[in-house]
């Protein structure tokens, strides 16, 4: 058994899933504070495994998810585990992290014209409130639609007998390649900590003190 992924990659992503769940919820349901808190964490979230991507274990490297066409349809075609995320899941990590921060930073910009504005809408004219408006709600629609074809292509995988869950729990596979350099994930909660404190500071106060 060799270590794949560090105690931060694994944390962010349920942390995600969880995040983006009351996400979807809270604005569904109009409760916008907890919509924004929510919004203001997961965007100390994501901040956080861009800077991890840079800093973090080798597993964690922004740069591995970049891959030849070619590589991933050999993936897609392949039974073998890969350390880490294979070329064709690569594609699906940076279609979730683009549309996942177009919904965050359209958040921003965005206003119920009723209760609440995001911190943005002072800062922009009306034309990029309306068309952040616009995409925030298109663009959930598309993350929905990414989650499907994610779960989608775990449910495939386990039928060809890679188990992706269970090395995202345990962080660890049976393999006999070499294993990643992997780096105490403790580094990046601390600094996912230190950015959704500052973030809540900034913007956060009055949607917060509205939940306490």
């Amino acid at each position: 058994m060799i270590k794949v992924w560090d105690g931060f990659i694994r944390g962010f992503h349920w942390l995600l899933v969880i995040g983006i769940a009351a996400l979807y919820v809270s604005g569904e349901e109009g409760w916008l504070d907890l919509h924004f808190v929510t919004g203001y964490v997961l965007l100390a979230l994501m901040i956080t495994r861009v800077v991890w991507g840079v800093f973090g274990s080798d597993t964690a490297k922004l740069k591995t998810l970049f891959h030849h066409p070619k590589a991933v349809v050999k993936a897609l075609k392949s039974k073998r585990a890969h350390i880490g995320h294979n070329p064709a899941g690569s594609i699906m990590v940076l279609f979730f992290f683009v549309v996942i921060f177009v919904q965050l930073i359209s958040g921003l910009m965005t206003t119920d014209d009723i209760l609440m504005d995001g911190p943005l809408v002072s800062y922009v004219s009306y034309d990029w409130v309306e068309l952040a408006g616009s995409i925030h709600k298109t663009n959930i629609d598309i993350l929905l639609v990414g989650i499907s074809v994610h779960l989608i292509a775990i449910l495939l995988y386990r039928i060809k007998g890679i188990n992706l869950l269970r090395t995202l729990l345990t962080g660890k596979m049976t393999s006999s390649d070499n294993a990643p350099t992997i780096k105490n994930g403790l580094w990046a909660y601390v600094l996912f900590i230190l950015a959704a404190s500052g973030i809540l500071v900034l913007w956060g106060g009055e949607p917060l003190t509205a939940l306490l």
